[in-house]
């Protein structure tokens, strides 16, 4: 009888102590773009890192950074994770946001469709290719991207104006979302575009006609891309839980380069949306179009020059200081363990 009983205090407490921890969890307001460099946290939600660390992940997608802003500055959002760009943007407006960690970098890429691919031919210069095909189809390239201010826009302008510097009149820049991108690739509607993982792989496996004519070191040296940035109030309240969601973020960069095949699933669930398989994941996941590091401080100095061209093409109004933006002591903390 006492046995039974002391079984039955014990079913009590545990159930006491998990309905306590279920309710100790802090919701957090998560935004993402639906691209292969926010990987990091999903394998943090799924190998329950997340609930570990006292969090309970509510997920918003959107269709770039730029967008995101908006949810930001209305204090609907607790965490961005998407492109470091448009967050000079944000604190030029007064929102005070934080980068904790990077995911990825030189994420981007430029994909040529179809008709304009045949025109990169071995040693032609990708401004010759672009006045090539105008001379053949009597118009300029279409070329999609995200809104100006995003990384995709940036990255392309610099690499059309300074890089392989085209004629303006050799090519279109066509702001649109991240899956309309890859529809109008798909579908001829536009002849090129810039466009990551995991969509570099699901475009050439769709039509092999569709080819990659430059990776994102050649668009922008060290190209900063996706960043894991918590909004300053949420940061200040929740240290501790912080400190222990970039641990797991350190974990997940160094899962995802040693086991891919691990983690793919993961990634699948989240982005997958049923339309891509598992083994398209794990083939993106280990692109030359995918660069994994958690190291905020690897794309500071990038995020400062690519800041100071966006304000040269006047997406950006003037130079943010960037002290306040990155907060590398999580990271640091991280690291040594």
């Amino acid at each position: 009888m006492a046995s039974r009983f002391l079984t039955l205090a014990a079913a009590a407490i545990a159930a006491s102590v998990s309905a306590f921890s279920a309710s100790a969890q802090t919701q957090v307001r998560v935004g993402v773009i639906p691209v292969l460099g926010v990987a990091p946290i999903f394998v943090v939600e799924k190998e329950g890192w997340a609930k570990e660390a006292g969090f309970d992940f509510k997920f918003t997608t959107f269709e770039s950074g730029p967008a995101m802003i908006q949810a930001l500055a209305s204090g609907t959002l607790d965490v961005y994770v998407a492109g470091v760009a448009p967050l000079g943007v944000a604190r030029s407006k007064g929102i005070d946001i934080r980068v904790v960690t990077a995911t990825a970098v030189e994420e981007m890429t430029v994909a040529a469709g179809p008709k304009l691919a045949p025109s990169f031919k071995p040693g032609v210069s990708g401004a010759q290719a672009l006045k090539d095909f105008r001379a053949a189809n009597g118009k300029p390239a279409r070329l999609a991207t995200q809104p100006p201010g995003s990384v995709p826009h940036t990255t392309l302008v610099h690499w059309l104006t300074q890089v392989i510097k085209a004629d303006k009149a050799d090519y279109e820049i066509v702001p649109m979302g991240i899956d309309a991108t890859q529809q109008a690739l798909l579908s001829g509607a536009v002849d090129g575009a810039t466009i990551r993982e995991p969509t570099d792989t699901i475009v050439q496996q769709r039509d092999p006609r569709i080819k990659v004519v430059a990776l994102g070191g050649e668009m922008f040296p060290n190209q900063p891309g996706t960043v894991v940035a918590f909004s300053g109030a949420f940061l200040t309240k929740n240290q501790d839980g912080v400190q222990k969601l970039v641990n797991a973020l350190v974990k997940a960069d160094a899962l995802i380069k040693a086991e891919p095949k691990r983690v793919a699933p993961f990634v699948e669930a989240a982005l997958g949306k049923g339309l891509i398989d598992t083994a398209t994941i794990e083939k993106a996941l280990t692109s030359p179009a995918s660069k994994f590091t958690a190291d905020p401080r690897v794309i500071m100095d990038a995020t400062a020059k690519m800041q100071t061209y966006q304000v040269s093409i006047g997406t950006l109004e003037k130079d943010v200081p960037l002290d306040g933006l990155f907060d590398t002591s999580f990271y640091v903390k991280a690291a040594q363990k």
